[in-house]
């Protein structure tokens, strides 16, 4: 069962930064040194959503994330990027406790949505993973109808009083996720039997129909095709408006196009975090040039 520790005096970040060399800063104002322990760039922000210090992730006696300190802003897109097994999609899934659900998964660290500690042992995750909802790799709708896929959580919640509010929320949610034109006459039509694009959109109506304050989205568009994975890069900017959006993509193409800010990860730790146009045309780490050049990756 996943635990939860804080000990600031036990940092692994901060015993590396003792032995931390200097960045070796080229006539370019790249770091050029191969050392990925320290994060390069800005990592708090204004009118900060998620605040993350030290996190640290461990399965069994594999460390898979060190002493990752970031800021999310409130309908901010972030764009957590990196080569396989980096710790992105890791650390994305602490962000609701997914990580939970993993035997022998340890966190350590601090993470506050809004001020809270949402690792307090206190905490009930149900409320929770409603507040920070997740949206997987690969659509995994309810063996259910289009309908009860989207009205599920508002009922499990108690969202709704009366069928009408339910009707609402559920039309409500297929618009904003793009769906309701192609799905409004077939809402009794199971959910599985939409295309993957309809799938994936589905499970993203799903998802924002307990009103979450937060969407994580781990490679979203990585089973669709440029035409589904277009519309749902659409929808992605569209839902900023009122949505915070962190989405883990191996597509440093997607992550250019939807996201405010990116974050690359590199073996576990946070390498630089930056406005995603700094990032694709002027990373300050040489690893995070290695990486957005396709030298390796």
């Amino acid at each position: 069962m996943t635990t939860m520790t804080v000990d600031s005096n036990t940092s692994p970040q901060s015993s590396q930064e003792a032995t931390q060399p200097v960045a070796d800063i080229s006539s370019n104002g790249l770091d050029s040194s191969r050392d990925y322990r320290q994060t390069v760039g800005k990592i708090e922000v204004a009118n900060t959503k998620m605040s993350m210090r030290d996190v640290n992730v461990s399965y069994g006696d594999k460390q898979a994330v060190f002493g990752v300190d970031l800021d999310i802003a409130k309908n901010e897109v972030i764009a957590m990027i990196g080569p396989s097994g980096c710790g992105k999609s890791t650390f994305l899934r602490c962000m609701n406790r997914m990580n939970d659900t993993i035997e022998g998964c340890v966190v350590s660290g601090s993470l506050k949505l809004d001020d809270q500690d949402i690792y307090d042992p206190k905490l009930d995750v149900v409320p929770l993973r409603a507040r920070v909802g997740m949206v997987f790799q690969k659509p995994n709708p309810f063996p259910k109808s289009i309908y009860d896929n989207v009205a599920y959580g508002p009922q499990i919640h108690g969202l709704a009083n009366s069928k009408v509010e339910l009707d609402e929320i559920v039309e409500n949610s297929l618009r904003k996720a793009g769906l309701w034109n192609e799905a409004k006459d077939r809402l009794d039509q199971p959910g599985t039997g939409l295309s993957g694009g309809q799938q994936q959109r589905l499970c993203i109506a799903r998802t924002i129909a307990v009103s979450p304050e937060v969407i994580l989205m781990d490679e979203p568009c990585s089973a669709l095709d440029p035409i589904a994975t277009a519309r749902i890069e659409e929808l992605i900017d569209e839902l900023s408006a009122n949505f915070t959006i962190a989405i883990v993509t191996h597509s440093m193409q997607q992550a250019a196009r939807v996201s405010h800010r990116t974050a690359y990860f590199h073996l576990g730790y946070l390498v630089e975090i930056g406005d995603t146009d700094d990032i694709f045309t002027n990373p300050k780490h040489r690893l995070t040039e290695d990486y957005i050049t396709g030298r390796f990756g």
